[in-house]
């Protein structure tokens, strides 16, 4: 038997329910995020240079200072940095990515913020989600609120099934 024909036996023995997948690349043709999604895009952008550059000025200049606090920063930009290139790519693994991200953010918010103003001795110094983000106008209690919405919303699932029913 040779080769050729050994390969003809694989593709003729299939099993029941079997779709051949094809692995040639394609185009994305989904649009881009415009209008809030954007908007979304470009905070997250904001914050996760901000919360990095703080993070690593903080870090730099005063460590021994509250390395918990400065660290917890560090975090915070690390994660913004995350949810912001997760939620500017419109695939399936980015936006798993982003929902990981975005939920990590919402309880991080939620846990420091809670912990900032239940154990202060834990923050000597400000972290951007210390008292709930309130040292950035409560940004960062919204910001994964509305991420995680936009999420639900513009999932690609959900956008077919809403123009299937027009």
């Amino acid at each position: 038997m040779t080769e050729e024909d050994d390969m003809t036996t694989r593709e003729d023995v299939r099993e029941p329910g079997y779709a051949p997948v094809s692995t040639t690349s394609t185009t994305d043709t989904r649009r881009p995020a415009y209008g809030l999604g954007r908007v979304l895009i470009l905070v997250y952008g904001i914050f996760a240079v901000a919360a990095t550059a703080r993070a690593t000025v903080q870090l730099l200049r005063d460590a021994g200072e509250a390395p918990f606090a400065y660290g917890l920063s560090a975090l915070a930009g690390a994660v913004y940095v995350a949810a912001t290139v997760a939620l500017a790519h419109n695939g399936r693994r980015m936006r798993r990515v982003a929902w990981v991200a975005v939920g990590f953010e919402l309880v991080g918010v939620a846990v420091v913020g809670t912990l900032s103003l239940t154990r202060p001795d834990l923050f000597p110094a400000d972290t951007v989600w210390s008292r709930y983000g309130s040292g950035y106008g409560f940004v960062p209690a919204v910001l994964p609120v509305l991420g995680l919405v936009w999420l639900y919303v513009s999932s690609p699932a959900r956008v077919a099934a809403r123009a299937e029913r027009r």
